[in-house]
């Protein structure tokens, strides 16, 4: 089983940043940061909650336990779509962190009144086709639908619940 100091460091070297770079971001040593990837130290409660917001996943992800699961759920096990929540999550390059809560209700309007729901100002944004998204909601999907890493180093992260 991968140690908590492991899974840190394998998340950071995921997202292509150093021990300086985390540490730039959080205000603290690069010999923290190197502590806790070694499993001499564990980083308090806050620390946890803004590294879980530079990896654009959750703390429970963040601890090891998988939360953002894709799942198809049968007819009988879905909930009314009028009382579900499209997140999407944008961490850019440049530090900009971006949290979009949309009531599925507000979806469904957008979508099947106009037949298009895009997002401009954002480029990372720009390319997602929320039209399947939508489809894939009506069909089940809930939880994680959408995870990219642009070429810009911007991560966006689209889920339903």
């Amino acid at each position: 089983m991968e140690s908590f100091g492991t899974r840190l460091a394998n998340i950071r070297k995921e997202h292509n940043l150093t021990q300086n770079d985390i540490a730039e971001r959080l205000n603290v040593s690069p010999q923290a940061v190197s502590k806790w990837e070694n499993d001499l130290t564990s980083p308090d409660i806050q620390t946890l909650l803004d590294l879980s917001d530079i990896y654009n996943i959750s703390v429970d992800e963040l601890l090891g336990k998988k939360s953002n699961q894709t799942l198809y759920l049968q007819p009988q096990q879905r909930k009314d779509i009028n009382e579900m929540m499209l997140r999407i999550v944008v961490n850019s390059s440049d530090g900009d962190k971006v949290k979009v809560n949309l009531p599925m209700g507000i979806v469904k309007v957008i979508v099947e009144g106009s037949g298009e729901f895009t997002v401009n100002g954002n480029k990372a944004l720009e390319n997602i086709d929320f039209n399947q998204i939508w489809q894939m909601v009506q069909n089940g999907m809930i939880g994680e639908l959408v995870s990219i890493e642009s070429s810009d180093g911007d991560f966006v992260t689209i889920f339903v619940e």
